[in-house]
């Protein structure tokens, strides 16, 4: 755990949270840490996230207005033809678990990365974006070596990162997958990122990457567009804001989904008394699975939606989270999904597989209008305390998230832990009528009316939640070991 006077990064890597720790002593903000530890995050860990990504970005405190920004994924045009490919399917074991996951050209989606970096820049920077970038597009030049976490991504997913040849060169140079302790050297992703830096989004959406990217999908069947990328925008939102005990928690509004079935579990349990019992939490987990009908899907894209959900049901989803000295927050969460496995030659990007997330596309695949927000469960959230940020957090880990998001509340809020303890304590997820259960956990507490699988060891498969707090004049942080995560303090 870690405590600054300029500010703490919690992130998924330690040369993620390093980038923006050094941003905060040098006097920039917390976006600006932000910035500097997601385009680091891109060379660092870009199994999870990247340029061909999209996220969300929570900015709150320091007499700062709340806003989300929401630069995720895009539904692209279908032709319909039967001249798209078709997706492919890969499994991915976590051991005591298994996942089922569709690459390939017809799975990538609209990017938003470049068009949220900056826009957030522009809205709330205070440092240079070259000046962010430089540090990142040298390490991506000079190679990263893969630490533990890292390199049991690529273990797991090395179905996916050998599916095409430039997949392969990049992460299986020797004719097998890179292992830890060994370099990860990507020169093009170093030359994107000063472009971007420098340029702006425009050689991404309208220029020359654009085109490339357009025409290497539309030789192998995918369906993404010179008009969809023209016409993609990073938009400003009013968050989530939903009461929990004596505080207020803020966190992504539709049309992501995480966000909002975050929102309706901390509500339910703001019903019983605290602290809520396991019971009590995983019966408000089922709760918010529940809601996850087609209904509920089709209806994020709807204006005053999130109004009518929580007011119809209660009477009235990698992750960097940055605190700065001034009581700012910037709690952003992006995904690359797993990777569609097309790395597009010349650009440095490895394109999203957001079209062939089951999660995402509970409905089916490629059901989504052209142009249509894909229904994240990302949620980016902060919590208030008499107005004041308390503590700032989110997650990664698909339909994971919000179980983990809402079990580090309840930990921090309601057990009053530091957020070290609140971010290692184990935990549990429900879905589809399998309770799933960390070492740690009392089994004998849920009553043993649901199926239980028990995990041996803390696993990613639970999330990986990185979390920054401010407690008693006090700034701290914690990383989710479970993902590598750690907290930098400035």
């Amino acid at each position: 755990m870690g405590e600054g006077a300029h500010g703490v990064v919690a992130a998924g890597h330690p040369v993620t949270a390093q980038a923006g720790a050094r941003v905060l002593r040098e006097g920039g903000n917390a976006v600006d840490a932000a910035l500097a530890a997601m385009l680091t995050s891109f060379v660092a860990e870009p199994l999870l996230t990247g340029l061909g990504a999209g996220g969300y970005m929570l900015v709150a405190g320091g007499e700062e207005e709340p806003v989300l920004l929401d630069f995720f994924v895009q539904a692209p045009t279908r032709v319909g033809d039967g001249s798209e490919a078709e997706l492919l399917g890969v499994d991915v074991s976590f051991g005591d678990a298994a996942q089922r996951f569709h690459i390939g050209p017809a799975s990538c989606g609209v990017y938003g990365v470049p068009a949220g970096v900056c826009e957030a820049a522009r809205r709330w920077g205070t440092v240079s974006l070259q000046e962010l970038a430089a540090p990142a597009a040298a390490l991506a030049r000079d190679g990263v070596v893969l630490n533990a976490g890292q390199a049991y991504v690529a273990e797991i997913l090395a179905t996916l990162l050998t599916s095409t040849p430039e997949c392969a060169a990049l992460w299986a140079p020797h004719g097998r997958i890179l292992r830890e302790g060994e370099m990860l050297v990507n020169p093009e992703l170093g030359d994107a990122l000063m472009r971007l830096a420098c340029e702006g989004p425009a050689p991404f959406y309208a220029g020359d990457v654009a085109s490339a990217v357009c025409e290497w999908l539309r030789e192998r069947g995918g369906s993404l567009t010179p008009a969809d990328l023209a016409g993609y925008r990073a938009v400003e939102r009013a968050p989530v804001r939903v009461v929990y005990r004596d505080r207020e928690i803020l966190t992504n509004p539709p049309p992501s989904a995480g966000g909002t079935l975050l929102a309706y579990a901390l509500a339910l349990l703001n019903r019983e008394p605290a602290p809520p019992t396991l019971r009590g939490i995983l019966a408000a987990m089922v709760a918010a699975q529940s809601e996850r009908t087609p209904e509920f899907v089709e209806g994020l894209g709807e204006e005053r939606f999130l109004e009518r959900f929580l007011a119809s049901r209660l009477g009235s989803t990698t992750h960097i989270s940055v605190i700065d000295g001034a009581g700012r927050a910037c709690s952003t969460t992006c995904t690359n999904g797993e990777g569609s496995g097309v790395v597009v030659p010349g650009t440095g990007i490895h394109l999203n597989n957001v079209m062939g997330e089951e999660d995402l596309n509970p409905l089916g695949f490629h059901l989504h209008p052209a142009g249509r927000r894909m229904p994240s469960m990302m949620a980016p959230s902060v919590v208030l305390r008499e107005g004041e940020v308390e503590l700032v957090l989110g997650s990664a880990g698909s339909n994971r998230i919000r179980s983990a998001l809402l079990q580090t509340i309840v930990a921090a809020v309601d057990h009053g832990m530091d957020a070290h303890a609140a971010v290692d304590a184990p935990r549990i997820h429900y879905e589809d009528g399998v309770v799933f259960a960390e070492p740690g956990v009392d089994l004998e507490e849920l009553g043993g009316t649901e199926r239980i699988v028990s995990f041996v060891r803390p696993n990613l498969f639970f999330g990986g939640v990185q979390a920054a707090l401010r407690r008693d004049g006090t700034l701290s942080g914690a990383g989710d070991p479970r993902r590598g995560g750690v907290a930098v303090s400035a």
